[in-house]
């Protein structure tokens, strides 16, 4: 004589297999939504600047004006393949190379220069890398930017600032960082 009854031992397999069918449905479903979510992105209003610095910097979006506003125009936004994804449209900013200026990096002499880099990261987590020969010793320094109005709107009208772009990349979206919060100057060990 079996202890349960055939008809009740069915039922209880059936029953902890729908338990566990459910439960791996909705583990699914959220490794699914986690994997294609990014997180929201919010605007920011400043930007530190530290690292391998004599004093560290915070650059607020009003800082901006220090320094001189350059006509960048109409950008194409492209993926890794080259695909366009977007167009920027009536940018207008500052050179990084310029804002980047206000710091002193701590080098012991010039040469050794060529081995640092700026570590550019948004508030997502983004990141974005550039050297200190790329930015200071290269045509590529001239073509990036920390962007101060696009579409006639201002920095505090954008709800993807501070933005960064590099208009001389092949593939523009690369480093096209938004919502800048930190750029952290790193010395290659």
């Amino acid at each position: 004589m079996d202890f349960f009854p055939r008809g009740l031992a069915i039922g209880i397999v059936f029953y902890l297999s729908t338990v566990k069918r459910t439960t791996l449905l909705i583990l699914g479903t959220f490794s699914v939504l986690a994997a294609f979510c990014q997180k929201e992105l919010m605007p920011t209003q400043s930007f530190t600047i530290s690292g391998e610095v004599k004093s560290p910097a915070v650059v607020k979006n009003t800082d901006l004006k220090k320094w001189r506003v350059q006509n960048i125009g109409d950008v194409v936004i492209t993926n890794h393949l080259g695909e366009k994804k977007s167009d920027e449209k009536g940018l207008k900013g500052v050179l990084l190379k310029d804002v980047l200026q206000t710091v002193e990096i701590n080098a012991e002499n010039p040469r050794v220069l060529s081995e640092y880099y700026f570590v550019c990261k948004a508030n997502d987590g983004y990141t974005v890398v550039y050297s200190w020969n790329e930015l200071f010793n290269s045509p590529t320094g001239n073509t990036v930017y920390v962007v101060t109005e696009r579409e006639g709107k201002t920095l505090t009208e954008m709800n993807d600032a501070i933005l960064m772009i590099s208009t001389g990349d092949f593939k523009t979206g690369r480093r096209h960082l938004k919502a800048l919060a930190t750029i952290e100057i790193k010395r290659v060990k």
